[in-house]
């Protein structure tokens, strides 16, 4: 630094973050954040510019914000600076949006808290998406099918092309896993006959759970990879090289979480006896989420629920008006069965059960978490009970052929 500055280095830790901090009070003229960059100061051609904003500055800054001296400046009123955001009212909400983004076709589902959006082509959806996505909301956009190459993602097409691979399937009932070749798992994809039988004579419920995954993905998958890639919901959000993907921007010494993709399939309910278990238990991701329905089998053989008995189940779901006019729509085809819950309700959800787990006997150890271990789905009757007795509601999505679910970190959920 230039020598006139000298005299503001402190010789201690404890004074360089202080006279850090007070520079940051002092100096900036970024008015309107509670933490404006620090700049350190330099010469270029003889005039005084500044840099970029060091990082390490502003951690600091912001970690000894309240321990400047009183008697340095008063305190910047960030408040008065900073316009509040709205508060969390749906319908304000709704009433600005329908003002903002009339170009949009869109809806809102499962008692306004799910976006919808209807018309995937809109190079204007991200401008909607970020004004829900503020709320930590799910979003739904549907469609993207129409921009992908159906063939390859047809049961068939892709039990050709690696049934001689080896992966992990689980068995959803009992949470048995064994490693076993794939084709014999796509074979009974369309076909009961075909399906592996547990002990007392009923189908087993399978999935190949993420398979493939992340860079094995993109390896064994290429075309499948790229096809993926190029029908993306949401590109400015959603696509590895979106301007709004924070995660694909950050430097290289941060640990990222898997971001896949990942493939993953399974059988559906229909042909089982119990339709009280689902294909993913209720559990939480760490990162954001979008799911994309590429491909609906449509199983055949004994003891499966005809096109109208699966419509009739679903049916007898918490389902929004909206949803049941898609179920009613002969050219959308339903194969997935979401509930979803906010973050803020995972501490009710858990002690509820925990409750549960108490009632049936079960021991319940402390070290043991039932959202983390993934070791609950929420059936029809807990659901209502979990409404009744702590008050939260779930929050029921079909997802059709096509549709992307696109979820926050943090959202709990199960399928």
């Amino acid at each position: 630094p230039p020598a006139s500055q000298n005299n503001e280095q402190g010789s201690t830790l404890r004074d360089l973050l202080t006279t850090t901090a007070g520079k940051l009070r002092l100096g900036s003229t970024d008015a309107g954040i509670a933490f404006a960059p620090v700049y350190s100061t330099g010469t270029a051609s003889g005039k005084s510019g500044r840099t970029m904003p060091n990082i390490l500055d502003d951690i600091i800054a912001s970690v000894v914000e309240n321990k400047i001296p009183p008697n340095k400046t008063p305190k910047i009123n960030v408040k008065s600076e900073i316009k509040e955001e709205p508060k969390d009212d749906k319908k304000s909400i709704q009433d600005d949006c329908s003002k903002r983004y009339s170009d949009i076709q869109y809806s809102w589902i499962c008692d306004k808290h799910v976006l919808w959006l209807r018309d995937h082509k809109n190079t204007n959806n991200w401008k909607l998406f970020k004004e829900c996505w503020k709320q930590g909301r799910p979003v739904l956009v549907s469609g993207m099918h129409k921009k992908m190459n159906f063939s390859l993602w047809k049961a068939e097409s892709i039990s050709l092309d690696f049934g001689n691979q080896q992966a992990d399937i689980l068995n959803c009932k009992d949470s048995i896993i064994s490693n076993t070749n794939v084709k014999e798992f796509w074979d009974g994809f369309e076909d009961v006959s075909k399906r592996q039988k547990v002990k007392n004579g009923e189908t087993a419920l399978l999935k190949l759970k993420d398979w493939p995954s992340g860079e094995d993905f993109k390896a064994m998958m290429p075309a499948r990879y790229e096809d993926l890639l190029k029908s993306l919901p949401l590109p400015e959000y959603c696509s590895p090289e979106g301007k709004l993907n924070l995660a694909s921007h950050l430097p290289g010494f941060f640990v990222r979480p898997d971001l896949g993709p990942r493939l993953c399939s399974a059988y559906g309910v229909a042909a089982t006896k119990d339709h009280d278990i689902g294909t993913t238990n209720l559990h939480i991701e760490v990162s954001d989420v979008v799911n994309i329905l590429v491909y609906v089998g449509i199983a055949k053989g004994n003891g499966v629920l005809s096109k109208s008995g699966v419509l009739k189940k679903l049916e007898e779901e918490d389902l929004d008006d909206l949803l049941r006019k898609r179920l009613k729509d002969s050219s959308e085809l339903p194969g997935a069965l979401w509930h979803i819950y906010a973050g803020k309700d995972a501490d009710k959800i858990r002690e509820f059960l925990q409750k549960i787990a108490k009632e049936q006997g079960l021991e319940v150890l402390p070290e043991h978490d039932p959202i983390r271990d993934q070791s609950w789905y929420v059936n029809k009757k807990l659901r209502q009970r979990l409404f009744e007795e702590y008050g939260v509601k779930t929050c029921t999505v079909i997802q059709f052929l096509g549709d992307a679910i696109i979820l926050p970190a943090g959202a709990l959920h199960q399928v």
